[in-house]
């Protein structure tokens, strides 16, 4: 058996970063799920949380899983079973397009820190400019929303 271990950490947005997931309730109830779905799937997330338009998941990968092929499977379901709950009006969907970055080992603690503290981040600091800083932080080009 091969021994791996790749931690990933994944940002996305709500299409349009519509304000969906409004309440702590609503995003507790949509970042336990996401767990618990990911695990049924041999998904390992490590640490998930998120604010009213985005979601932050830390994730170690396994030996045959890909970027994409685990963005599918959490972002497809979890919109589909968000959309069941009839938590909002509206249909949620995700943007398209996500971030992926490699964490180290010695950085894991202040990844989940981060991710830990959305809530708190966010009332200093927007999503666009979280968004633009990653751009920047790891020279990705942007993206035309």
């Amino acid at each position: 058996m091969p021994f791996a271990k790749v931690n990933i950490h994944f940002v996305w947005s709500t299409k349009n970063r519509a304000p969906y997931l409004k309440t702590k309730e609503i995003r507790d109830a949509t970042w336990k799920h996401i767990k618990e779905n990911a695990t049924a799937k041999g998904i390992f997330i490590d640490f998930v949380n998120g604010y009213m338009e985005h979601c932050h998941c830390l994730v170690s990968l396994g030996t045959e899983q890909t970027i994409s092929k685990v963005m599918q499977l959490i972002k497809g379901e979890a919109a589909y079973w968000f959309n069941k709950q009839n938590f909002i009006n509206e249909k949620l969907e995700w943007q398209d397009e996500y971030f992926a970055v490699s964490v180290s080992e010695s950085q894991l603690n202040i990844v989940r820190e981060y991710i830990k503290n959305q809530e708190a981040h966010h009332n200093k600091k927007s999503f666009q400019q979280e968004y633009d800083e990653f751009i920047k932080k790891y020279g990705f080009q942007k993206f035309k929303d």
